[in-house]
């Protein structure tokens, strides 16, 4: 396979946002190269045939087992994307967890293992590979419910939702995407935390009211498109910020 103009490689993207991100890049144009990343390679290859069925694809894509609870998973991922291309230029990092887990103590360490500590994990381990890119981005797939500004306002429609250690999570991870934008924005790296809208989901849970946002959630595409619209540089007056479809959130 030549090298590809543009190589994205998306987190968590068997299901959900990351499935459906890899689709509307792919369809955006024959210059990008997705990289699917899944924890279960079952789940990867079946994701995969599912993005390539659709129809108007015009880009490539590859999938890669990476679980970004493992560091050494997250090692073994990064080499093989050097090895087969040398270089990154989109990282995603979009997998994320809520836990049922009912032992607050667990609960929390849960969600940052995945939420917070993941995603510093995997860019700590693909920033060489970005950094040789001519138009390198790093997008964090956050949510509005991590904003303290929006969890203070009484008319946003999240402020009742109750996912502390989530919330929690999310807060931390934007914090950790304002500080690389601090340190390797002047080395030209694009970094975005993008919120994706409450959406279709397994996120909240596999049944059909928890997947639909007890029937509020839009399409995952609307997701991909926002992304999409990041990586195309049509967002870069917001680098560095807390963007989403229509505007930007407060911290």
């Amino acid at each position: 396979m030549s090298t590809p103009s543009t190589i994205v490689l998306i987190t968590g993207a068997n299901s959900g946002i990351g499935l459906a991100a890899s689709g509307v890049i792919a369809r955006a144009s024959e210059g990008y190269h997705v990289i699917m990343a899944s924890r279960n390679v079952e789940n990867g290859e079946k994701a995969l045939a599912e993005v390539k069925a659709m129809e108007g694809i015009k880009g490539t894509l590859s999938t890669i087992q990476l679980d970004q609870d493992d560091p050494e998973s997250i090692k073994r991922a990064a080499q093989e994307v050097e090895s087969q291309f040398g270089r990154l230029d989109v990282l995603a990092n979009n997998a994320g967890i809520i836990s049922n887990e009912p032992d607050t103590q667990k609960n929390i360490e849960a969600t940052f293992k995945t939420n917070a500590v993941g995603p510093a994990l995997v860019i700590e381990a693909f920033r060489p590979l970005l950094r040789k890119s001519k138009n390198a981005y790093s997008i964090y797939v956050s949510s509005g419910l991590g904003s303290l500004t929006v969890a203070q306002d009484k008319n946003y429609f999240g402020h009742d939702v109750y996912y502390p250690a989530y919330r929690m999570s999310k807060a931390a991870l934007d914090m950790w995407a304002v500080q690389e934008d601090r340190l390797y924005g002047k080395e030209g790296l694009k970094t975005f935390v993008m919120c994706p809208g409450l959406v279709v989901s397994n996120l909240r849970g596999k049944s059909e009211e928890a997947r639909n946002g007890g029937g509020f959630a839009t399409s995952p595409v609307v997701s991909g498109e926002t992304m999409l619209s990041i990586i195309q540089g049509k967002r870069d007056a917001d680098v560095g910020k807390f963007v989403h479809k229509d505007g930007v959130y407060p911290w």
